[in-house]
């Protein structure tokens, strides 16, 4: 599947476990140290979402989206991220209409940083309240 950025296309597909290698890069550049440092947890993650697609430009990685849904009443994201270079050129937005697409009947949602938030805005999402608790808490 082409995705079309405002300066031409990047190849998207589903996520194979070849591609663990360059998710961990874009990880490891974007300082998100916990998925970084919790390399076997991270790669089941992969591995057991039922949303996970990776971008590339040739061979390089431009971004991935991974998520987990139910298909009929939520599509969550758990992950988004555009590498700095393909980052305002649309890369994210048609990642994300393209996941969505794919569960139609869904109601999508995620966290996200307050870094974030006004592009969030921009795509429609409301904020909404939520939780989170580990086992260990």
């Amino acid at each position: 599947m082409e995705l079309r950025l405002r300066n031409g296309t990047l190849l998207c597909r589903k996520y194979q476990m070849s591609d663990f290698y360059h998710i961990q890069k874009l990880n490891r550049e974007e300082n998100w140290n916990s998925l970084v440092w919790n390399e076997k947890k991270t790669r089941d993650a992969w591995n057991n979402s039922h949303v996970a697609y990776v971008v590339f430009d040739g061979d390089i990685m431009a971004g991935y989206v991974r998520g987990l849904t139910d298909t009929a009443v939520t599509l969550y994201i758990c992950e988004l991220l555009i590498a700095r270079p393909y980052r305002r050129l649309g890369a994210g937005t048609e990642l994300l209409n393209y996941v969505h697409q794919q569960f139609p009947d869904t109601r999508m949602e995620m966290l996200a940083s307050s870094n974030s938030e006004q592009y969030y805005h921009q795509l429609g999402f409301r904020p909404f309240y939520g939780f989170r608790k580990t086992l260990e808490e």
